[in-house]
C-alpha cells in the first residue's frame, strides 16, 4: 500500500477532483438559476428553463455531499476549522440549497402570476448565493483566514461574515458567478430550444468575457498585491497532524513559487483562459456540446490554479501563520486514508457510471411543446 506521504498527496488530489465535480456538475444548476430572470419572459419559457435541470439537480448535489464527506473524513482539522470559521457563510449556502427544491416544488402549486414570480425569484437567489459565496470562500483562503490554535489545538476564529467580503474575495466571487453563468448558458443551449436559448447564448458570451477578465485581474492581484505563505524550514511529510510544529512566513510572491519550481503548473491558468474563451466562441457558433465541455474544462482549470498556487497549504491563517493547515499536518491517520481510498476506488466509478446513465436516459430537448404536453415528466 502507499505510504503516508503518498496517501496525503492522493487525498489532496481527490479533494481537488471532488471540488471540480461540485463546480462542474452542480455549477450549471446554479448557472441556470442565475439566468432564469434574464432569459425567460413568460411562464412557458420559465418552465422550459427550469425543466432543463429539474430532473437532475438532486443527483448533481451528490457531488457536494461527497466533497463535504471527504473533507470530514480525510481532513478533519480542515473540516472543523473551515466550517466553524465560515459558519454563517455556510448557513447562507445551506439555506439557499434548501430554498432551491422548495422553489421547484411550490411554484407549480398555484396557477397565479405573483405566486410563481415569487418562487422564481427564490430560485434565482438559490443559484446566485452559493455561486457567489463559494468564490468568496476561495478568495479568503488565498488571502488568509483569521484563526489560530492554542497548545491543545483548540481553534479560535476572530473573523466576521462581513469581514469575508473583502475586495479580493469579492473579485473571486464574481469570477465564480461569471463562470457558472457561462456554464449554465451552455447547458441551456444544449438542453433547451426556443427564445430562452438565444438570450442565454448572448448572456453566456458576455459572462465568458467577464470571467476571463476577472480571472486575469485576480491573478495580477495575487502576484503583486497579496502576501503568500511559505514554510520556513522543511517538515516531515509523514509526520503527525499537528500544524503548530512548523514555522511559516508571509512574503510577497509566495503564491507564485510553485509556478517557478514546477513549470508545468503554468498550464492551469493558461488552460482556464483558453477554455473559457473557446467556450464563448463555440457558443456563438451554436456548438453547445463542445461549449459545455470547454466551460467545464475552464472551471476545472481555475480550481486547479488555486490549488496549485496554495500547495502545500490548504487553509492559511492570517492571525498566526504557524497555525496554517497544510497537506502534511492536517490529515486523518494513514489507516483511515487507506480505507477511504479503497471505498473511493469502488464507489466513485459507480457514481460516475450511474450519472452518465441518467443523463443518457434524460437526453432530448426541452421546448414549449414538451412542457405543455408531457405533464408526467414536467412538474415544475
Amino acid at each position: 500500500m502507499f505510504d503516508y506521504e503518498t496517501m496525503r498527496l492522493i487525498w489532496w488530489a481527490l479533494l481537488g477532483i471532488l471540488l471540480i465535480g461540485i463546480a462542474v456538475m452542480d455549477g450549471f444548476d446554479f448557472g441556470i438559476a442565475i439566468l432564469l430572470p434574464f432569459v425567460a419572459r413568460s411562464d412557458v419559457e420559465r418552465r422550459i428553463v427550469i425543466n432543463t435541470v429539474g430532473p437532475v439537480w438532486e443527483g448533481n448535489q451528490v457531488w457536494l455531499i461527497l466533497g463535504g464527506g471527504a473533507i470530514f473524513a480525510a481532513w478533519p482539522l480542515l473540516y472543523a476549522t473551515a466550517f466553524s470559521g465560515f459558519y454563517l457563510a455556510m448557513f447562507l449556502v445551506l439555506a439557499a440549497l434548501i430554498l432551491r427544491p422548495v422553489a421547484f416544488k411550490f411554484r407549480s402549486k398555484l396557477d397565479d402570476v405573483r405566486w410563481r414570480a415569487t418562487w422564481d425569484i427564490a430560485f434565482f437567489i438559490a443559484g446566485l448565493v452559493p455561486a457567489l459565496i463559494f468564490g468568496v470562500a476561495f478568495g479568503n483562503v488565498i488571502v488568509g483566514v483569521p484563526f489560530r490554535f492554542d497548545d491543545t489545538l483548540r481553534m479560535t476564529y476572530e473573523g466576521t461574515l462581513l469581514g469575508l467580503l473583502n475586495p479580493f474575495a469579492l473579485v473571486c466571487g464574481l469570477v465564480s458567478v461569471a463562470m457558472l453563468t457561462l456554464h449554465g448558458a451552455n447547458y441551456l443551449a444544449l438542453k433547451a430550444e426556443g427564445p430562452p436559448v438565444v438570450r442565454g447564448m448572448r448572456i453566456g458570451r458576455m459572462a465568458a468575457l467577464a470571467a476571463v477578465a476577472l480571472f486575469i485581474v485576480a491573478g495580477i492581484w495575487v502576484a503583486y498585491g497579496i502576501e503568500g505563505y511559505s514554510i520556513a524550514q522543511p517538515i516531515p511529510h509523514d509526520g503527525p497532524s499537528n500544524p503548530l510544529l512548523k514555522t511559516v512566513t508571509r512574503e510577497a510572491g509566495a503564491w507564485l513559487v510553485n509556478y517557478r519550481l514546477f513549470p508545468w503548473t503554468k498550464a492551469a491558468p493558461i488552460v482556464a483562459i483558453l477554455m473559457l474563451s473557446a467556450s464563448a466562441l463555440l457558443l456563438g457558433k451554436q456548438r453547445a456540446g463542445l461549449a459545455l465541455l470547454a466551460s467545464g474544462l475552464g472551471i476545472a482549470a481555475i480550481i486547479a490554479t488555486a490549488g496549485l498556487s496554495l500547495f502545500p497549504f490548504m487553509l492559511p491563517s492570517s492571525l498566526d501563520p504557524r497555525a496554517s493547515l497544510t497537506v502534511w499536518d492536517t490529515s486523518s491517520s494513514l489507516l483511515t486514508l487507506r480505507i477511504m481510498l479503497a471505498a473511493t476506488v469502488i464507489f466513485l466509478p459507480v457514481i460516475m457510471l450511474y450519472t452518465a446513465w441518467v443523463y443518457s436516459v434524460l437526453r432530448g430537448p426541452i421546448n414549449e411543446a414538451f412542457v405543455k404536453e408531457d405533464t408526467h415528466s414536467t412538474v415544475y
